[in-house]
């Protein structure tokens, strides 16, 4: 695969390139309202943005009913506000100190933020036409005057991530190196740069942007991920050539679990995480525990790579769950 162009060097923070229109943009998507925080950046995401917008924080939780019936309720009413406000999503599990300092103490809980402090709040999923109105009170009453509009950040990176959904490598690893040109610790754009490397064939460098992150950003879930792709790449890439002889070994001997275990790591590396998924599952569904655990290990650090949302992650978090539950 050829590298990402520009050539790479000129990629990371700090590096000429047109600067980033600040002028007026088009309509945001939910991405540019919708976040997830952690206990790191509550208070740039919640405390610091709601002294410019109206913030809403939904504390949750993956083990919470309601939560499942009441977050996507707010993120609907939220985008359909049109940039009037931001809606925060915040696992309790991964910020006890916030949860605690605010008195969390049953959820799904919520809390709208302006101007650094909580203005209004409720506790339980309630039906959509009240939660409406309960946005639609708070716009009015604490909006400041109508819709904010999207940050040309936010519309940067919606830009680049789209461009990277698309296949467009190039245009999203310059679109995510002007952002980080101006916000050099953006957890976002630090984390599509470093994807845009590792796709381009880049994986040095992705590797040379993450150990120059600061220690707040490699603890974020975004980079965590990330993290997670550079080791898989680096771990292949030995192996990425011997994909063939390791398939014929594994349909001579298919309890060879170490080869079965080569492979999936090297198919990785080649780009091809499905194939790597099934080697592993096939590994704990033949001995759980061989090597100690390594393959449960291997398949959860895939799962993080490629992030909870993926296709291929949720097919694969299905097929691991029959295993362990048949």
């Amino acid at each position: 695969m050829d590298p990402i162009q520009p050539d790479p060097n000129a990629m990371p923070p700090g590096t000429s390139g047109a600067p980033l229109d600040i002028g007026d943009g088009q309509p945001a998507g939910a991405s540019a309202v919708i976040m997830d925080a952690d206990q790191n950046s509550f208070v740039r995401d919640v405390i610091q943005a709601s002294r410019e917008h109206l913030v809403i924080v939904d504390f949750w939780a993956t083990w919470c009913g309601p939560c499942k019936q009441l977050t996507p309720v707010l993120e609907k009413v939220v985008t359909e506000a049109g940039g009037a406000v931001r809606l925060v999503k915040v696992d309790v599990d991964r910020a006890p100190d916030i949860s605690a300092q605010l008195r969390i103490q049953s959820i799904p809980t919520v809390y709208a933020f302006r101007d650094g402090q909580p203005v209004d709040g409720f506790q339980g999923a309630l039906p959509e036409s009240q939660i409406k109105a309960w946005v639609d009170q708070l716009i009015k009453v604490h909006g400041g005057g109508g819709a904010a509009g999207p940050s040309p950040l936010d519309e940067a990176l919606d830009a680049a991530d789209a461009a990277m959904e698309g296949g467009d490598i190039n245009n999203a690893g310059a679109l995510y190196a002007q952002v980080l040109n101006q916000d050099p610790e953006n957890i976002r754009a630090l984390a599509g740069m470093a994807r845009a490397y590792i796709k381009g064939g880049a994986v040095d460098k992705a590797r040379e942007l993450v150990d120059a992150a600061s220690e707040e950003a490699r603890a974020s879930d975004a980079l965590a991920g990330v993290i997670s792709a550079i080791e898989l790449a680096e771990a292949g890439s030995a192996n990425a050539g011997e994909l063939d002889a390791l398939r014929e070994k594994i349909a001579a001997d298919p309890a060879d679990h170490q080869a079965q275990f080569d492979f999936a790591v090297a198919a990785y590396a080649a780009d091809e995480p499905e194939a790597a998924i099934d080697a592993l599952l096939e590994i704990i569904r033949r001995n759980r525990e061989w090597n100690e655990d390594a393959a449960r290990t291997e398949l959860l650090k895939i799962f993080e790579a490629l992030g909870p949302t993926d296709e291929i992650t949720v097919a694969g978090r299905r097929k691991l769950s029959s295993i362990l539950f048949s």
